[in-house]
């Protein structure tokens, strides 16, 4: 299958946001800037795509101007190993961004992503249903996945 790419349309903070998300995800790289010439819609020198790697998947910043904010409906997902990872990215990519409901957030160039301990996915799809629900309902009422209320929730017996 070829290589796919996300392209991440952005109004002037391409290199920017390139720049800390390669400070906050390991093993990353900016990898390539492009910049606009002389006689175009912005000031010549202005990035206009900055491929950059994070933690070994490749991306393409594109600063295309203000036609296209980014929405929820599209978000990249964060697998974290442990409650220390979550609570690294979350606290990273919650800065000067905006917390949403069951591990999402708004980062302050508004990319959506989806902080996930991957014990969620375990305790999402128990077999044991009731287990499996009332993980479920904790996750609904959290902002930042806690992978130990999860447990606990999960644990609980019922009434």
């Amino acid at each position: 299958m070829p290589k796919q790419i996300p392209c991440l349309w952005f109004d002037g903070r391409a290199e920017e946001a390139a720049q800390y998300y390669t400070s906050v995800f390991p093993n990353s790289s900016i990898d390539q800037v492009t910049r606009y010439g002389p006689d175009m819609p912005v000031p010549e020198g202005t990035a206009m795509t900055v491929s950059f790697t994070l933690d070994g998947q490749a991306y393409v910043g594109l600063n295309g101007g203000p036609q296209f904010p980014f929405t929820e409906a599209i978000s990249f997902q964060v697998h974290c190993a442990d409650q220390d990872e979550v609570d690294h990215y979350w606290a990273h990519l919650t800065a000067g961004g905006e917390e949403g409901q069951c591990g999402w957030l708004r980062d302050r160039f508004g990319v959506s992503w989806q902080v996930i301990p991957v014990e969620l996915f375990t305790l999402l799809s128990d077999p044991d249903t009731g287990r499996a629900q009332r993980a479920t309902e904790a996750m609904l009422q959290m902002r930042r996945i806690v992978v130990a209320e999860l447990r606990e929730a999960a644990d609980r017996v019922p009434a």
